[in-house]
């Protein structure tokens, strides 16, 4: 790329910074291979590869726009997010020994959930950009907090779900093929998702707000194992998005750029389809094997770091690139995918599960929206567009699937070892001494209730006693008899 852009010479800056990402990606690496050897290393590959050919796409479009007078420092901002995504892995996988400490912090993560998604409301300290009120600004930076939002949220909802999902299951009434949850167990979860949406609205960040929603859906339907929620959930999914087409006038005029793209009124619109339809003619010079490195115009398309990387890097890479990006998003999502089926802890399958559905769906929901398959979204590409925020959270994501991954594929222990034998004896001795507690219990209680019952007798036997004895001492009031032979009897 540099060959192409600056005649084959390597800025310093981005020559140092390439380099401590070689060495940072190296020490996570060793890290992950010495703290969680079981891990499926696809993950960690996967996104390192998707981050590096964004950042080099973005720094290409860096070089395109100075030559347009628009200068722009994305790429080498880009290249120092990563930095810091690398460190924070690291320091989570040696941090945390066992992903289920998060469950103890369900509440407590949902608030912090909550307060991020509130920020951007706060008077100061939230910014509008673009006409939505998502950011807010830290150290001179802007930061959207709703990338990590869905974290906290995504462990709140696996615990909650977790811990109710039998009575979520079964319990409520049924009408027809649908199957509703009784209020008291349904309602709590209900309440922290309309809070989100509402605030999601509020924002007009409504594509964040669909992402929120479809990982809900998710979520309930593996907690609970039944079609009707994803039935539910469509329902609700199409009535709010006709609702937000006629309330909405940005999210109007996507949708009308999604059905008449090459219609002349709507391209020259305001909010119409004209960044949409540079974007598709950018895809279609890159044709079936890009342009090259340096030498397409994607810089002609509005975000096109951002937004439409995905269009970039088509028109440079062309089809085959494309797939080559898909490929290894799918790898990761199918090793996403496998990691929550083998792992045998509920809440680490639940949490899995939502994250990888989370990716997934924001992957289609941008790729689907540049190609026409739906309308945009305002999503962005994982781990390859441009912002910090986005990058830092997916890769906070791919270190939760690490971790979890490495549970799910550790072996089970050996029982024909001598180590797990002496564990089984101690652990049965251990058992058998509680036992043997509990029985010399239970006798000195017995011994106890025989000795209560036996001095409770013997006070009753001498309290009878002394009653016949009284009863002995009193005189005889019945007057002898006068006759002899009643006097015999008498006396007999």
């Amino acid at each position: 790329m540099f060959e192409s852009v600056s005649a084959g010479s390597v800025p310093q800056r981005y020559m140092m910074a390439l380099g401590a990402a070689g060495v940072l990606s190296l020490v996570v690496w060793i890290i992950l291979r010495q703290l969680k050897s079981y891990a499926n290393q696809n993950i960690f590959f996967g996104v390192t590869m998707l981050t590096l050919l964004g950042c080099m796409e973005i720094i290409r479009i860096d070089y395109e726009n100075e030559g347009l007078g628009r200068a722009s420092s994305a790429g080498f901002n880009q290249l120092v997010w990563f930095l810091l995504s690398l460190v924070l892995m690291g320091g989570t996988l040696v941090a945390v020994k066992d992903y289920r400490i998060f469950r103890k912090f369900s509440y407590i993560s949902m608030v912090i959930g909550l307060a991020l998604l509130f920020s951007p409301m706060v008077p100061g300290l939230g910014v509008s950009i673009n006409g939505s009120r998502i950011w807010i600004n830290v150290l001179g930076h802007s930061v959207q907090p709703a990338e990590f939002a869905k974290i906290f949220m995504a462990f709140f909802f696996a615990s909650y779900l977790f811990d109710h999902r039998d009575r979520l299951a079964v319990g409520g009434k049924k009408i027809g093929a649908l199957h509703l949850p009784r209020l008291r167990d349904f309602g709590p979860i209900i309440v922290v998702w309309a809070a989100c949406m509402g605030v999601l609205v509020l924002q007009k960040d409504l594509g964040t707000g669909l992402l929120f929603f479809a990982m809900f859906v998710c979520m309930l339907y593996v907690a609970t194992g039944r079609v009707s929620w994803i039935i539910i959930g469509f329902i609700f999914f199409v009535a709010a998005a006709f609702f937000a087409s006629q309330v909405f006038s940005h999210v109007g005029n996507r949708v009308e750029a999604w059905l008449h793209p090459f219609d002349n009124h709507v391209y020259l619109a305001v909010g119409g389809s004209q960044q949409l339809v540079t974007g598709i003619f950018g895809l279609a010079a890159g044709g079936l094997f890009g342009t090259g490195l340096g030498q397409g115009y994607p810089a002609l398309t509005p975000l096109a770091n951002s937004d439409f990387i995905y269009s970039s890097l088509g028109e440079e890479l062309g089809l085959t690139g494309l797939f080559a990006v898909l490929a290894i998003y799918t790898v990761i999502i199918c090793t996403g995918i496998v990691t929550a089926i083998k792992v045998k802890d509920g809440f680490g399958k639940l949490l899995a599960s939502g994250l990888v559905f989370t990716m997934a769906f924001q992957i289609f929901t941008v790729v689907g929206g540049i190609t026409l398959v739906i309308p945009l979204t305002g999503l962005t590409l994982p781990y390859m567009a441009a912002g910090g925020s986005s990058l830092v959270a997916n890769w906070m994501v791919a270190t939760l699937l690490l971790i979890i991954s490495h549970q799910a594929n550790r072996p089970d222990e050996d029982t024909s070892s001598d180590t797990f034998a002496m564990a089984a004896l101690e652990v049965i001795n251990e058992k058998k001494a509680q036992e043997e507690k509990q029985k010399m219990l239970r006798s000195h209680r017995a011994s106890r209730e025989v000795a209560s019952q036996a001095v409770s007798t013997a006070t009753q036997f001498i309290t009878d006693a002394e009653s016949d004895t009284e009863s002995d001492a009193e005189p005889d009031s019945t007057e002898p008899p006068t006759d002899t032979r009643e006097q015999e009897e008498y006396d007999e």
